[in-house]
């Protein structure tokens, strides 16, 4: 467990340094996105993995870790959002955004623990193209709780789905730098 912590740690790292150079480059643009905006640009992002993954090849060389990337970093804006909906304010400083980062990626590494104890880590058995698979029923789900004006009579809500869509994606990240661990 002590190893996918630190692996958990790496990728958020990782994560975040991009996250913040956009912010240096872009601003606080992307507080303009609605919750549906959000969830198309990581739906985007998992089909692209899902469709090379189907077709075995790709047009655009980019490596699927850049999606994953994106992924965590998008549910990232979704849980910012959420957490900022009544807040008019279109920029908010880095210093802000980063702590912000930070609340959420300790509370996805929390969760990812205590499922990882309960589960006894199943998703290192687990092939990658699982995790868009899974990603994307989580996308799903979201778009059924928003048809439903954000109610819900049993499930968690849309925050649990940002959680576990950036523990997906923070898991396809480990298995892929792994992957090419192995092979250098």
């Amino acid at each position: 467990m002590n190893k996918t912590s630190q692996q958990f740690d790496s990728v958020i790292k990782q994560c975040k340094d991009i996250f913040i150079k956009k912010m240096l480059d872009y601003g606080s643009a992307w507080r303009v996105m609605r919750t549906p905006s959000i969830v198309d640009q990581i739906f985007i992002k998992t089909q692209r993995i899902r469709t090379i993954d189907d077709k075995g090849t790709q047009k655009v060389k980019e490596d699927i870790g850049s999606d994953y990337i994106g992924i965590v970093n998008y549910s990232i804006i979704g849980l910012i959002q959420l957490e900022l909906q009544n807040d008019p304010r279109h920029d908010i400083s880095v210093e802000e955004t980063s702590n912000l980062f930070d609340k959420f990626a300790i509370q996805a590494k929390l969760l990812m623990e205590n499922k990882n104890h309960d589960y006894g880590e199943a998703w290192r058995d687990m092939r990658i193209g699982s995790f868009a698979d899974l990603i994307l029923m989580k996308l799903l789900r979201v778009r059924q709780i928003e048809d439903n004006k954000g109610k819900t009579i049993i499930s968690e809500g849309v925050d649990a789905n940002y959680l576990d869509t950036m523990n997906y994606a923070i898991f396809a990240l480990i298995k892929l730098g792994e992957k090419e661990h192995q092979t250098t």
